[in-house]
Protein backbone atom coordinates (compact mmCIF):
# COMPACT_ATOMS: atom_id res chain seq x y z
CA UNK A 1 0.00 0.00 0.00
CA UNK A 2 1.47 3.34 -1.08
CA UNK A 3 1.47 6.42 1.23
CA UNK A 4 -1.67 8.51 0.74
CA UNK A 5 -3.96 5.57 -0.08
CA UNK A 6 -7.27 5.60 1.82
CA UNK A 7 -7.38 3.30 4.88
CA UNK A 8 -9.19 0.10 3.89
CA UNK A 9 -12.37 -0.59 5.92
CA UNK A 10 -12.33 -3.82 7.91
CA UNK A 11 -15.33 -5.93 7.04
CA UNK A 12 -16.83 -8.76 9.04
CA UNK A 13 -17.91 -11.24 6.41
CA UNK A 14 -20.08 -13.21 8.88
CA UNK A 15 -23.67 -12.55 7.73
CA UNK A 16 -24.98 -13.15 11.30
CA UNK A 17 -22.96 -10.26 12.75
CA UNK A 18 -24.78 -7.20 11.45
CA UNK A 19 -22.94 -3.87 11.96
CA UNK A 20 -26.05 -2.34 13.60
CA UNK A 21 -26.89 -5.34 15.81
CA UNK A 22 -26.22 -3.48 19.10
CA UNK A 23 -28.07 -0.36 18.02
CA UNK A 24 -31.08 -2.44 16.98
CA UNK A 25 -31.04 -4.37 20.23
CA UNK A 26 -30.91 -1.16 22.28
CA UNK A 27 -33.90 0.23 20.36
CA UNK A 28 -35.80 -3.00 21.02
CA UNK A 29 -34.92 -2.81 24.73
CA UNK A 30 -36.13 0.80 24.90
CA UNK A 31 -39.37 -0.14 23.12
CA UNK A 32 -39.83 -3.12 25.46
CA UNK A 33 -39.47 -1.00 28.60
CA UNK A 34 -41.80 1.68 27.17
CA UNK A 35 -44.40 -0.97 26.33
CA UNK A 36 -44.15 -2.29 29.88
CA UNK A 37 -45.00 1.16 31.26
CA UNK A 38 -47.79 1.63 28.68
CA UNK A 39 -49.47 -1.66 29.60
CA UNK A 40 -48.93 -1.26 33.37
CA UNK A 41 -52.52 -1.49 34.62
CA UNK A 42 -52.16 -3.17 38.01
CA UNK A 43 -55.67 -2.70 39.44
CA UNK A 44 -57.83 -5.80 38.93
CA UNK A 45 -60.93 -5.45 41.09
CA UNK A 46 -62.35 -4.30 44.40
CA UNK A 47 -64.07 -6.69 46.83
CA UNK A 48 -66.84 -4.83 48.61
CA UNK A 49 -68.98 -5.77 51.59
CA UNK A 50 -67.42 -4.06 54.61
CA UNK A 51 -69.05 -0.91 55.93
CA UNK A 52 -65.98 0.26 57.89
CA UNK A 53 -62.20 0.24 57.53
CA UNK A 54 -60.58 -3.12 56.70
CA UNK A 55 -58.15 -3.88 59.52
CA UNK A 56 -56.78 -7.34 58.73
CA UNK A 57 -56.40 -9.78 55.83
CA UNK A 58 -55.24 -13.40 55.77
CA UNK A 59 -55.02 -16.03 53.05
CA UNK A 60 -56.26 -19.59 53.40
CA UNK A 61 -53.41 -22.17 53.48
CA UNK A 62 -53.32 -24.50 50.45
CA UNK A 63 -55.76 -22.35 48.49
CA UNK A 64 -55.16 -19.86 45.67
CA UNK A 65 -58.55 -18.19 45.97
CA UNK A 66 -59.53 -18.16 49.68
CA UNK A 67 -59.01 -14.93 51.64
CA UNK A 68 -60.59 -13.64 54.86
CA UNK A 69 -60.91 -9.98 55.85
CA UNK A 70 -61.84 -8.37 59.17
CA UNK A 71 -63.21 -4.88 59.70
CA UNK A 72 -63.45 -2.16 62.36
CA UNK A 73 -67.18 -2.84 62.67
CA UNK A 74 -66.43 -6.39 63.87
CA UNK A 75 -67.52 -8.06 60.63
CA UNK A 76 -65.61 -10.85 58.89
CA UNK A 77 -65.98 -11.80 55.20
CA UNK A 78 -64.58 -14.86 53.41
CA UNK A 79 -63.84 -14.00 49.77
CA UNK A 80 -63.37 -16.17 46.68
CA UNK A 81 -60.85 -14.41 44.41
CA UNK A 82 -61.75 -16.50 41.35
CA UNK A 83 -65.42 -15.47 41.36
CA UNK A 84 -64.73 -12.22 43.28
CA UNK A 85 -67.78 -12.96 45.41
CA UNK A 86 -68.07 -13.48 49.19
CA UNK A 87 -68.30 -17.13 50.29
CA UNK A 88 -69.59 -16.23 53.76
CA UNK A 89 -70.26 -13.18 55.88
CA UNK A 90 -70.14 -12.95 59.69
CA UNK A 91 -71.62 -9.47 60.27
CA UNK A 92 -71.13 -9.11 64.05
CA UNK A 93 -68.36 -11.58 64.75
CA UNK A 94 -66.95 -9.22 67.42
CA UNK A 95 -68.20 -6.19 69.33
CA UNK A 96 -65.84 -3.50 68.13
CA UNK A 97 -62.83 -4.00 65.90
CA UNK A 98 -61.84 -7.44 64.57
CA UNK A 99 -58.09 -7.05 65.16
CA UNK A 100 -56.72 -10.44 64.07
CA UNK A 101 -57.50 -13.37 61.76
CA UNK A 102 -55.75 -16.65 60.98
CA UNK A 103 -56.66 -20.00 59.43
CA UNK A 104 -55.81 -23.40 60.87
CA UNK A 105 -53.11 -25.28 58.86
CA UNK A 106 -55.75 -27.35 57.00
CA UNK A 107 -57.79 -24.24 56.14
CA UNK A 108 -60.98 -25.73 57.64
CA UNK A 109 -61.18 -23.45 60.70
CA UNK A 110 -60.83 -19.71 61.11
CA UNK A 111 -59.68 -17.98 64.32
CA UNK A 112 -60.62 -14.37 64.93
CA UNK A 113 -59.84 -12.03 67.82
CA UNK A 114 -61.09 -8.57 68.71
CA UNK A 115 -61.06 -5.74 71.19
CA UNK A 116 -64.07 -7.35 72.92
CA UNK A 117 -61.54 -9.66 74.70
CA UNK A 118 -62.72 -12.79 72.88
CA UNK A 119 -61.12 -15.25 70.49
CA UNK A 120 -63.63 -17.15 68.34
CA UNK A 121 -63.15 -20.36 66.35
CA UNK A 122 -65.30 -20.69 63.19
CA UNK A 123 -65.94 -23.68 60.91
CA UNK A 124 -65.21 -22.46 57.38
CA UNK A 125 -64.51 -25.72 55.50
CA UNK A 126 -66.21 -26.35 52.16
CA UNK A 127 -68.21 -29.25 53.63
CA UNK A 128 -68.93 -27.85 57.11
CA UNK A 129 -69.35 -24.11 56.62
CA UNK A 130 -71.11 -22.59 59.64
CA UNK A 131 -70.88 -18.88 60.33
CA UNK A 132 -73.97 -18.61 62.54
CA UNK A 133 -72.43 -19.86 65.77
CA UNK A 134 -68.68 -20.18 66.54
CA UNK A 135 -67.32 -23.65 67.37
CA UNK A 136 -65.64 -22.24 70.46
CA UNK A 137 -65.13 -18.94 72.29
CA UNK A 138 -61.95 -18.28 74.28
CA UNK A 139 -62.43 -15.39 76.72
CA UNK A 140 -59.40 -13.27 77.63
CA UNK A 141 -58.60 -10.61 80.24
CA UNK A 142 -57.50 -7.84 77.86
CA UNK A 143 -58.24 -6.66 74.31
CA UNK A 144 -56.50 -8.79 71.68
CA UNK A 145 -54.39 -7.12 68.98
CA UNK A 146 -53.18 -10.08 66.91
CA UNK A 147 -53.45 -13.85 66.51
CA UNK A 148 -51.46 -16.55 64.70
CA UNK A 149 -51.82 -20.32 64.41
CA UNK A 150 -49.07 -22.92 64.90
CA UNK A 151 -47.90 -24.54 61.66
CA UNK A 152 -48.75 -28.13 62.64
CA UNK A 153 -50.21 -28.40 66.19
CA UNK A 154 -53.70 -27.25 67.33
CA UNK A 155 -52.09 -24.29 69.14
CA UNK A 156 -52.40 -20.58 68.54
CA UNK A 157 -50.78 -17.45 70.00
CA UNK A 158 -52.50 -14.17 70.86
CA UNK A 159 -51.10 -10.70 71.53
CA UNK A 160 -52.59 -8.43 74.17
CA UNK A 161 -50.69 -7.07 77.19
CA UNK A 162 -48.82 -10.42 77.09
CA UNK A 163 -48.21 -13.16 74.54
CA UNK A 164 -50.42 -16.14 75.37
CA UNK A 165 -50.37 -19.67 73.94
CA UNK A 166 -53.76 -21.40 73.65
CA UNK A 167 -54.90 -24.92 72.81
CA UNK A 168 -57.98 -25.26 70.56
CA UNK A 169 -59.38 -27.91 72.92
CA UNK A 170 -58.98 -25.88 76.15
CA UNK A 171 -60.90 -22.79 77.20
CA UNK A 172 -58.02 -21.00 79.00
CA UNK A 173 -54.48 -20.07 77.90
CA UNK A 174 -51.96 -22.86 78.55
CA UNK A 175 -48.96 -20.50 78.96
CA UNK A 176 -48.03 -16.82 79.19
CA UNK A 177 -44.82 -15.64 77.53
CA UNK A 178 -43.32 -12.41 78.83
CA UNK A 179 -39.93 -10.79 79.03
CA UNK A 180 -39.03 -10.16 82.72
CA UNK A 181 -38.76 -6.35 82.44
CA UNK A 182 -41.50 -5.91 79.82
CA UNK A 183 -44.61 -3.78 80.40
CA UNK A 184 -45.65 -3.05 76.82
CA UNK A 185 -48.74 -3.86 74.80
CA UNK A 186 -47.98 -6.50 72.17
CA UNK A 187 -49.26 -5.31 68.78
CA UNK A 188 -48.46 -8.32 66.57
CA UNK A 189 -47.32 -11.93 66.91
CA UNK A 190 -46.12 -14.49 64.30
CA UNK A 191 -44.94 -18.12 64.37
CA UNK A 192 -41.84 -19.01 62.36
CA UNK A 193 -42.79 -21.09 59.31
CA UNK A 194 -39.86 -23.50 59.52
CA UNK A 195 -38.93 -23.70 63.21
CA UNK A 196 -42.57 -23.70 64.31
CA UNK A 197 -41.90 -23.45 68.05
CA UNK A 198 -40.18 -20.06 67.57
CA UNK A 199 -42.43 -17.05 67.95
CA UNK A 200 -41.80 -13.33 67.32
CA UNK A 201 -43.68 -10.31 68.60
CA UNK A 202 -43.50 -6.53 68.39
CA UNK A 203 -44.60 -4.16 71.13
CA UNK A 204 -45.66 -0.57 71.72
CA UNK A 205 -42.42 0.17 73.61
CA UNK A 206 -40.39 -0.17 70.35
CA UNK A 207 -39.36 -3.76 71.07
CA UNK A 208 -39.02 -6.84 68.91
CA UNK A 209 -38.96 -10.08 70.93
CA UNK A 210 -38.23 -13.74 70.13
CA UNK A 211 -39.84 -16.55 72.18
CA UNK A 212 -39.53 -20.32 72.29
CA UNK A 213 -42.78 -22.07 73.29
CA UNK A 214 -40.82 -25.20 74.31
CA UNK A 215 -39.05 -23.33 77.11
CA UNK A 216 -42.01 -21.01 77.71
CA UNK A 217 -39.94 -17.81 77.92
CA UNK A 218 -38.56 -14.93 75.87
CA UNK A 219 -35.13 -15.67 74.41
CA UNK A 220 -34.01 -12.31 73.04
CA UNK A 221 -35.34 -8.79 72.83
CA UNK A 222 -34.27 -5.79 70.75
CA UNK A 223 -35.17 -2.16 71.55
CA UNK A 224 -35.28 0.02 68.43
CA UNK A 225 -35.45 3.75 67.66
CA UNK A 226 -39.09 3.66 66.52
CA UNK A 227 -42.06 1.37 67.01
CA UNK A 228 -42.78 -1.41 64.50
CA UNK A 229 -46.32 -1.86 63.19
CA UNK A 230 -46.12 -5.28 61.48
CA UNK A 231 -43.81 -8.26 61.11
CA UNK A 232 -43.52 -11.20 58.72
CA UNK A 233 -41.23 -14.26 58.51
CA UNK A 234 -39.61 -15.09 55.19
CA UNK A 235 -41.08 -18.33 53.73
CA UNK A 236 -37.76 -19.40 52.17
CA UNK A 237 -35.15 -18.13 54.65
CA UNK A 238 -36.23 -19.23 58.14
CA UNK A 239 -33.88 -16.79 59.92
CA UNK A 240 -35.05 -13.70 57.99
CA UNK A 241 -37.62 -11.40 59.55
CA UNK A 242 -39.27 -8.35 57.96
CA UNK A 243 -40.41 -5.41 60.11
CA UNK A 244 -42.63 -2.49 59.01
CA UNK A 245 -41.71 0.57 61.06
CA UNK A 246 -43.26 3.83 62.16
CA UNK A 247 -40.23 5.71 60.72
CA UNK A 248 -41.47 5.16 57.10
CA UNK A 249 -38.98 2.31 56.44
CA UNK A 250 -38.98 -1.48 56.34
CA UNK A 251 -36.14 -3.58 57.74
CA UNK A 252 -35.02 -7.17 57.22
CA UNK A 253 -33.22 -8.78 60.16
CA UNK A 254 -31.24 -11.98 60.44
CA UNK A 255 -32.33 -13.24 63.86
CA UNK A 256 -28.85 -14.69 64.48
CA UNK A 257 -27.40 -11.13 64.36
CA UNK A 258 -29.90 -8.68 65.80
CA UNK A 259 -27.45 -5.80 66.35
CA UNK A 260 -28.24 -4.32 62.89
CA UNK A 261 -30.71 -4.94 60.04
CA UNK A 262 -29.43 -6.68 56.90
CA UNK A 263 -31.25 -4.21 54.63
CA UNK A 264 -33.22 -0.96 54.90
CA UNK A 265 -36.09 -0.35 52.43
CA UNK A 266 -36.86 3.36 51.91
CA UNK A 267 -39.65 4.84 49.79
CA UNK A 268 -42.78 5.34 51.94
CA UNK A 269 -43.42 8.89 53.13
CA UNK A 270 -45.53 7.93 56.16
CA UNK A 271 -45.72 5.11 58.69
CA UNK A 272 -45.68 1.60 57.17
CA UNK A 273 -48.67 -0.27 58.59
CA UNK A 274 -48.41 -3.76 57.07
CA UNK A 275 -46.06 -6.12 55.26
CA UNK A 276 -46.20 -9.63 53.81
CA UNK A 277 -43.74 -11.87 51.97
CA UNK A 278 -44.47 -13.42 48.59
CA UNK A 279 -44.61 -17.26 48.78
CA UNK A 280 -41.48 -17.26 46.58
CA UNK A 281 -39.50 -15.29 49.19
CA UNK A 282 -38.10 -13.05 46.42
CA UNK A 283 -40.35 -10.04 47.02
CA UNK A 284 -42.71 -8.57 49.59
CA UNK A 285 -45.55 -6.08 49.73
CA UNK A 286 -46.09 -3.19 52.13
CA UNK A 287 -48.95 -0.77 52.73
CA UNK A 288 -48.69 2.56 54.49
CA UNK A 289 -50.34 5.60 55.95
CA UNK A 290 -49.36 7.47 52.74
CA UNK A 291 -52.19 5.60 50.89
CA UNK A 292 -49.87 3.59 48.66
CA UNK A 293 -49.10 -0.12 48.22
CA UNK A 294 -45.49 -0.94 47.33
CA UNK A 295 -43.90 -4.16 46.07
CA UNK A 296 -40.20 -4.61 46.84
CA UNK A 297 -37.55 -6.94 45.47
CA UNK A 298 -35.76 -8.71 48.34
CA UNK A 299 -32.35 -7.12 48.92
CA UNK A 300 -33.12 -4.04 46.78
CA UNK A 301 -33.84 -1.16 49.14
CA UNK A 302 -35.04 1.47 46.70
CA UNK A 303 -37.35 2.09 43.70
CA UNK A 304 -40.17 -0.37 44.50
CA UNK A 305 -43.29 -0.83 42.37
CA UNK A 306 -45.94 1.60 43.69
CA UNK A 307 -49.75 1.29 43.39
CA UNK A 308 -52.38 3.87 44.31
CA UNK A 309 -55.88 5.03 43.37
CA UNK A 310 -57.73 8.29 43.94
CA UNK A 311 -60.24 6.69 46.31
CA UNK A 312 -57.92 4.43 48.28
CA UNK A 313 -57.32 5.71 51.79
CA UNK A 314 -54.73 4.67 54.39
CA UNK A 315 -53.68 1.06 53.82
CA UNK A 316 -53.81 -1.02 57.01
CA UNK A 317 -53.29 -4.56 55.65
CA UNK A 318 -51.62 -6.19 52.66
CA UNK A 319 -51.18 -9.84 51.65
CA UNK A 320 -49.87 -11.86 48.68
CA UNK A 321 -51.99 -14.61 47.12
CA UNK A 322 -50.76 -18.20 47.24
CA UNK A 323 -49.48 -18.19 43.65
CA UNK A 324 -47.57 -14.87 44.09
CA UNK A 325 -49.40 -13.39 41.05
CA UNK A 326 -51.68 -11.01 42.93
CA UNK A 327 -51.57 -8.70 45.93
CA UNK A 328 -54.52 -7.74 48.15
CA UNK A 329 -54.78 -4.53 50.14
CA UNK A 330 -57.33 -3.47 52.77
CA UNK A 331 -57.79 0.22 53.49
CA UNK A 332 -59.76 2.74 55.54
CA UNK A 333 -62.38 3.18 52.82
CA UNK A 334 -63.72 -0.36 53.48
CA UNK A 335 -62.56 -1.98 50.23
CA UNK A 336 -60.32 -4.99 49.65
CA UNK A 337 -58.49 -4.31 46.38
CA UNK A 338 -56.85 -6.90 44.11
CA UNK A 339 -53.68 -5.83 42.30
CA UNK A 340 -51.36 -7.63 39.91
CA UNK A 341 -47.99 -8.40 41.47
CA UNK A 342 -46.43 -7.46 38.12
CA UNK A 343 -48.24 -4.42 36.77
CA UNK A 344 -47.92 -5.18 33.05
CA UNK A 345 -48.80 -8.89 33.25
CA UNK A 346 -51.47 -10.10 30.83
CA UNK A 347 -54.44 -11.81 32.44
CA UNK A 348 -55.93 -14.74 30.62
CA UNK A 349 -54.51 -17.25 28.15
CA UNK A 350 -50.96 -16.55 26.93
CA UNK A 351 -49.96 -18.42 23.78
CA UNK A 352 -46.54 -20.01 23.32
CA UNK A 353 -45.59 -17.29 20.85
CA UNK A 354 -46.64 -14.52 23.25
CA UNK A 355 -44.74 -16.22 26.09
CA UNK A 356 -41.57 -16.34 23.94
CA UNK A 357 -41.93 -12.63 23.06
CA UNK A 358 -42.49 -11.70 26.73
CA UNK A 359 -39.42 -13.65 27.83
CA UNK A 360 -37.32 -12.07 25.05
CA UNK A 361 -38.40 -8.57 26.15
CA UNK A 362 -37.59 -9.39 29.78
CA UNK A 363 -34.07 -10.50 28.78
CA UNK A 364 -33.60 -7.32 26.72
CA UNK A 365 -34.65 -5.11 29.66
CA UNK A 366 -32.36 -6.99 32.03
CA UNK A 367 -29.40 -6.73 29.62
CA UNK A 368 -29.87 -3.04 28.80
CA UNK A 369 -30.82 -1.84 32.29
CA UNK A 370 -27.32 -0.32 32.44
CA UNK A 371 -28.34 2.11 29.68
CA UNK A 372 -29.30 5.48 31.14
CA UNK A 373 -32.45 6.06 29.09
CA UNK A 374 -33.76 2.50 29.47
CA UNK A 375 -33.20 2.71 33.25
CA UNK A 376 -34.94 6.11 33.46
CA UNK A 377 -38.08 4.82 31.69
CA UNK A 378 -38.10 1.64 33.81
CA UNK A 379 -37.87 3.59 37.09
CA UNK A 380 -40.38 6.35 36.32
CA UNK A 381 -43.56 6.08 38.38
CA UNK A 382 -46.46 8.49 38.66
CA UNK A 383 -47.18 9.43 42.27
CA UNK A 384 -50.14 11.34 43.74
CA UNK A 385 -49.34 15.02 44.20
CA UNK A 386 -49.58 14.79 48.01
CA UNK A 387 -47.10 11.86 48.12
CA UNK A 388 -44.73 13.62 45.69
CA UNK A 389 -44.73 16.86 47.72
CA UNK A 390 -44.28 14.99 51.01
CA UNK A 391 -41.38 13.07 49.47
CA UNK A 392 -39.67 16.33 48.44
CA UNK A 393 -40.16 17.75 51.94
CA UNK A 394 -38.84 14.57 53.54
CA UNK A 395 -35.72 14.62 51.33
CA UNK A 396 -35.12 18.26 52.27
CA UNK A 397 -35.35 17.40 56.00
CA UNK A 398 -33.03 14.38 55.66
CA UNK A 399 -30.48 16.47 53.74
CA UNK A 400 -30.66 19.21 56.41
CA UNK A 401 -30.05 16.58 59.11
CA UNK A 402 -27.06 15.21 57.19
CA UNK A 403 -25.54 18.70 56.71
CA UNK A 404 -26.05 19.49 60.41
CA UNK A 405 -24.26 16.31 61.48
CA UNK A 406 -21.43 17.04 59.03
CA UNK A 407 -20.98 20.57 60.36
CA UNK A 408 -21.12 19.38 63.96
CA UNK A 409 -18.42 16.79 63.21
CA UNK A 410 -16.35 19.45 61.44
CA UNK A 411 -16.34 21.72 64.50
CA UNK A 412 -15.54 19.14 67.19
CA UNK A 413 -12.18 17.76 68.22
CA UNK A 414 -10.76 15.28 65.73
CA UNK A 415 -11.86 11.70 66.41
CA UNK A 416 -14.45 12.69 69.04
CA UNK A 417 -17.55 12.02 66.92
CA UNK A 418 -17.24 9.44 64.18
CA UNK A 419 -19.88 9.01 61.48
CA UNK A 420 -22.20 6.10 62.23
CA UNK A 421 -23.67 3.86 59.53
CA UNK A 422 -27.44 4.18 59.07
CA UNK A 423 -27.95 0.49 59.90
CA UNK A 424 -26.03 0.82 63.16
CA UNK A 425 -28.26 3.66 64.43
CA UNK A 426 -31.46 1.61 64.42
CA UNK A 427 -30.98 -0.81 67.33
CA UNK A 428 -30.60 0.87 70.74
CA UNK A 429 -30.14 -2.23 72.91
CA UNK A 430 -30.17 -6.00 72.60
CA UNK A 431 -31.31 -7.92 75.70
CA UNK A 432 -30.80 -11.64 76.23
Amino acid sequence: MRPGDPTPTSRNLNPLMHPFARARERTRALNAVKMERMFAKPFVDSLEGHIDAVEVLCRRPGSLTGVASGSWDGGIILHNLATRKPIAKIPQAHKGKASGLCFSPDGQRLLSCGVDRNVKLWAVGDDNLNTEVPLNVFPGKAAFNSIDHHRTDPLFATASNTVQIWDETKSAAISNLTFPTSTETITSVRFNMSESSVLASIGSDRTFTLYDIRTGKAERRVVMQMQSNALSWSPTFPTTMLLASEDHNLYTFDIRHLDAPTQIYKAHVAAVMSCDWSPTGLEFVSGGWDRTVRIWQEGKGRAPEVYHTKRMQRVSSTVFTGDARFVLSGSDDGNVRIWKAKASDKLGVVTARERAAIEYREKLKERWRIDQEVDRVARTRHLPKSVHQTNKLKNTMLEARRVKEERRRKHTRAGESKPKAERKKLVIAEQV
